[in-house]
């Protein structure tokens, strides 16, 4: 304290003492931040500056808003390099595609209990569509996140993952509600799927098709889960109602815009590194029912429901380097029983519109270094009907920062 006091950053009281036993207020504590400011010591930035940014005020210390609330902000960001090549009776078109994909989240802290989260999205395509220079900047995110009593709530603009992207994976504008039950919960969720796939030269304009933003996957969906966590299972069952769907049908339709309800029950095991997993799906969609296929003949047959069985063996941790893992995957899926799947390889929404696809997938992923990932998957899907093949290898390097 003497020290402080000599270098002119602290006075002490009018009779030599510094009340050294006595708990020191907050405006004193913002008038020792003042002056250790004033003499450069600290800058405007430190997280004591923020703390005490009101008592400050109050001193006559102005610090600029962004400075006050910069704790308030979180900012993350992950780049995506990934190529893909594709070969097969199935595959049309251009069969190569290279892109960056680059994410900047900025996570608002609105309280204890609530942020509010937004996401900048580039995207640099290296063959075909941004050869000029051009790329597409724009925000994907907007969504509040919290809890209300012990609901978590989401709601806004967010990514819906539904069992484990099989089938579907993209922008929705909704809101979702988790209940838990000790070991159990119950999930309710109502909006619009916002995202969509390429489906350039079926749906309307294909120039505002092709980069896949051209209209939305589906219009209103509601979704009701319950599962829960017993030791080393997971178990789920779910069911998803969503009207004017885009890209099941077949291309011959008279009406590629159709319902879809789709249950999926599923469960899977981990024990130290190893995982399986299956689950069953199966949809009712109302266009196929009264559908031909591309040789006129009737439908009615086509699988309405399939399966998913994966296996996977550890997995890249970024703040591990040499950590890695490897997966493998078998899919057998009727046309209703996917929406928007996550997938990297040739399927259902690009290739086998309307018959369903089946085939499988493995992979590895490692960690070269702190916060740098690279992965490698091989698929080979064929449509259930048509047995057309689709291959694809695909690479990707994650760059966290």
């Amino acid at each position: 304290m003497a020290k402080l006091a000599a270098a002119g950053v602290v006075d002490g009281y009018p009779d030599g003492t510094y009340k050294g036993d006595r708990t020191m207020t907050r405006y004193e504590m913002a008038q020792i931040i003042a002056r250790t400011l004033a003499k450069g010591a600290i800058g405007a930035d430190d997280k004591l500056v923020s703390e005490f940014a009101d008592e400050l005020d109050n001193l006559g210390v102005r610090v600029a808003k962004p400075e006050k609330n910069a704790d308030n902000v979180k900012i993350t960001s992950l780049a995506r390099m990934s190529c893909r090549d594709s070969n097969g009776a199935a595959v049309t078109g251009e069969h190569s595609r290279s892109r960056l994909r680059t994410d900047i989240f900025f996570t608002g802290e609105v309280n204890d209990n609530w942020h509010y989260v937004t996401m900048l999205r580039n995207e640099q395509f290296f063959q075909g569509q941004n050869e000029n220079g051009e790329d597409d900047t724009d925000f994907q995110r907007a969504y509040l996140d919290g809890n209300i009593g012990v609901v978590k709530v989401t709601a806004g603009r967010y990514n819906e993952n539904i069992n484990d992207g099989n089938i579907c994976d993209t922008r929705v504008d909704g809101i979702k509600a988790t209940v838990p039950f000790g070991n159990a919960y119950f999930k309710a969720e109502y909006g619009k799927m916002a995202g969509s796939r390429d489906y350039t030269g079926l749906y309307g304009d294909a120039e505002e098709n092709a980069h896949g933003y051209g209209a939305s996957t589906a219009d209103k969906f509601w979704l009701a889960e319950v599962g829960g966590t017993w030791g080393n299972f997971d178990l789920f069952a779910n069911y998803l109602k969503d009207a004017n769907v885009r890209g099941l049908a077949l291309a011959s339709s008279a009406d590629p815009i159709h319902d879809d309800n789709i249950w999926a029950v599923g469960a899977s095991y981990h024990v130290g590194k190893f995982g399986l997993g299956a689950m069953y799906v199966k949809g009712d969609d109302d266009v196929l029912k009264g559908a031909v296929d591309m040789d006129g003949h009737a439908a009615d047959d086509y699988d309405d429901d399939g399966y998913v069985i994966k296996m996977n063996w550890g997995g890249a941790r970024r703040n591990e380097p040499g950590s890695w893992g490897l997966l493998a995957r078998y899919v057998d899926l009727g046309a209703p029983a996917v929406i928007s799947m996550s997938e990297n390889g040739e399927s259902e929404y690009t290739r086998f519109i309307g018959e369903g696809f089946k085939g499988y997938k493995v992979g590895g992923n490692v960690t070269l270094a702190k916060n740098l990932i690279a992965e490698v998957d091989y698929y080979d899907y064929k449509g259930k009907e048509t047995d057309k093949h689709a291959r694809t290898l695909w690479s990707q390097l994650y760059v966290h920062f």
